[in-house]
């Protein structure tokens, strides 16, 4: 069994088995840049996001001047599809949603360095919503070494290559 440290050795600067403890490394992780997950946005923004709008503005809400009319109502007959269609995208396809397909990318738990757990999943694609509408939350990214937005750091993801 290792010595106790006691206080006074400490203060010292003796060492003893207890401080000799390996730290533990993380694995370096390659996030993937800032134009392949704007590629990967907007690549759903048009695959997911447009024909839901279309849909619900032509055919739930009737017709542009309706949609026009109740603006509100309209944004959230198609954002929570939306997020939904993309949890469901990223809960079955390992963490992956059409769009970061197309980019060769994967969204990953930081510290299991694993497809995220569902509450993970759900929680970033809100936490997105609230990135998007904050300009703190969107402009993060772009300074941050490790490329995570604002919905990534709360939810505890990261995007990187897929290999």
């Amino acid at each position: 069994m290792a010595k106790k440290q006691r206080f006074r050795d400490t203060k010292k600067g003796k060492i003893t088995t207890i401080s000799q403890k390996s730290k533990v490394v993380k694995p370096a992780i390659p996030f993937a840049s800032n134009i392949q997950k704007a590629k990967a946005f907007l690549t759903d923004t048009f695959m997911l996001f447009m024909p839901l709008f279309y849909f619900v503005i032509y055919v739930v809400m009737g017709s542009l001047q309706e949609a026009g009319e109740h603006k509100l109502l309209a944004w959230g007959y198609t954002l929570l599809p939306f997020l939904i269609i993309l949890t469901l995208f990223m809960y079955k396809d390992e963490g992956r949603t059409p769009g970061l397909r197309s980019q060769s990318l994967k969204v990953i738990d930081v510290n299991t360095l694993d497809k995220p757990p569902l509450f993970s999943i759900v929680f970033r694609n809100f936490a997105f919503l609230l990135s998007i509408l904050t300009f703190f939350g969107w402009v993060m990214m772009f300074f941050r070494k490790d490329k995570r937005g604002l919905h990534d750091l709360l939810s505890n993801t990261c995007v990187i290559p897929y290999n």
